[in-house]
């Protein structure tokens, strides 16, 4: 494994800059030596990468690292990952706009709900609060909305 830690730390720091790169390339070696434990291992630096990459993703989800600014807040312009080509970054566009007309597609009332809990990431509470409406209500309303942008989405082609 030691031939292969530089080259794994420098895909660990470009893919996820905001892990810790120690605590994933520990816990990649606890993972490995254990699987090597349990039978012959035949590409050690392909499996390497592999269980680095998916310790990353398991920390990082585990993290839940999330912007505090609210996605009306940010400018139009995306910020561009140097490593992008022009068409993953106009697919993102498109897909971003197709999020946006999705929603405003909803009914008014569903709509501002809907707004407020997926982009302004208020807790129903708050949205309760806000609004004057039930609880029930309010999730009703989500669930509705969730629905709908999932139909308006399935409809032009995505799957998600």
């Amino acid at each position: 494994m030691r031939p292969h830690e530089v080259a794994l730390r420098s895909y660990l720091r470009d893919t996820f800059p905001t892990l810790e790169v120690d605590e994933v390339v520990q816990e990649s070696y606890f993972r490995i030596w254990k699987a090597r434990a349990r039978g012959r291992i035949a590409s050690s630096k392909a499996y390497l990468f592999a269980i680095a990459r998916n310790t990353a993703l398991t920390l990082f989800h585990r993290r839940r690292i999330y912007s505090p600014i609210s996605l009306l807040d940010l400018p139009d312009a995306a910020i561009v990952e140097e490593k992008s080509d022009v068409a993953d970054l106009v697919n993102e566009q498109l897909r971003y706009e197709l999020a946006l007309e999705a929603i405003e597609q909803l009914p008014p009332r569903c709509r501002e709900i809907f707004r407020l809990a997926v982009i302004e990431q208020l807790s129903t509470a708050e949205i309760v609060r806000r609004t004057g409406l039930a609880e029930n209500t309010v999730y009703a309303q989500l669930a509705i909305g969730m629905r709908k942008c999932a139909e308006f989405l399935r409809a032009r082609g995505e799957r998600k």
